[in-house]
């Protein structure tokens, strides 16, 4: 393609090295893609208040699209600007179907918040016995009822040593099409959200509002959730480390976040 117009960029697995850095080559090159005024949207599967940290080691802040696309942020502003949510009566619903499917896993709730400073135990509910797939997770234990009570941007099941891919499926043959069901890790963890909301809707109403069409956008991924921000964008990036899935969807695969794949990319046009 020509020199896009936006970059638009998963952030863990693709923009993160394994240790979860931002290395000074990919930080080199998102500074020349800042300097030549092409927007950097960060398109994650994370809440508003993980991307801080993510804007300090890149140096920029911009918009970025949050839980899987259900969540606008605007890091510069520290304020939430769009967010979709599941009512609690989908939210029963799919609790009813995931103890069907998987009746041993535990469920945790995103609710939307107004920026990232706002406190965890404000936006994330997790039931008892419910534990993350990685370190120093923040979460509030809460009764499964107080959980399903509010609206949320997201709803998490997690089986700690199950598939993420078995998991899945599994939800997704009960659930039908009343939820979007994906996932960002094989550990054990799916993420449900509202239908049709997924990481390429998310980028799709940023990119509409800067006026740049799909054409125009390279994307960058490695997951499952990445899969609708890598068929919608002009050119979907794959990492060499991606899902096989995302490896098959792709329109190219660069090398792995290990070795600065995404870099390596943006340094033919930047």
């Amino acid at each position: 393609m020509e020199r896009p117009r936006l970059v638009a960029s998963d952030v863990d697995g693709t923009l993160l090295d394994p240790m979860e850095r931002v290395t000074p080559r990919t930080r080199a090159a998102v500074d020349r893609v800042v300097a030549a005024e092409v927007p950097l949207v960060l398109v994650t599967g994370r809440p508003p208040r993980w991307i801080p940290a993510i804007i300090a080691a890149l140096g920029h802040a911009g918009l970025a699209v949050c839980a899987n696309g259900a969540v606008i942020y605007d890091a510069a502003a520290d304020q939430v600007r769009h967010a979709i949510t599941v009512d609690p009566l989908q939210l029963r619903d799919a609790a009813a179907a995931v103890k069907i499917a998987l009746p041993d896993a535990r469920l945790a709730v995103e609710r939307p918040g107004r920026a990232a400073a706002e406190l965890a135990a404000e936006q994330f509910l997790a039931e008892q016995g419910y534990t993350h797939p990685w370190p120093g997770g923040d979460s509030v234990a809460a009764p499964r009822d107080e959980l399903l009570g509010r609206p949320a941007t997201k709803l998490l099941v997690r089986q700690p040593g199950a598939s993420s891919d078995l998991m899945a499926g599994a939800i997704s043959e009960v659930l039908g099409t009343a939820l979007d069901v994906t996932f960002s890790t094989g550990q054990g963890l799916v993420e449900l959200s509202a239908p049709g909301v997924t990481k390429g809707s998310g980028l799709a109403i940023v990119a509409d509002e800067l006026g740049i069409p799909a054409e125009d956008v390279v994307a960058f991924g490695d997951m499952p959730n990445d899969l609708p921000m890598l068929r919608w964008a002009g050119c979907g990036v794959a990492m060499a480390n991606a899902h096989p899935t995302v490896l098959d969807a792709a329109d190219e695969i660069t090398a792995p976040n290990s070795e600065d794949g995404l870099a390596l990319v943006l340094e033919r046009w930047f």
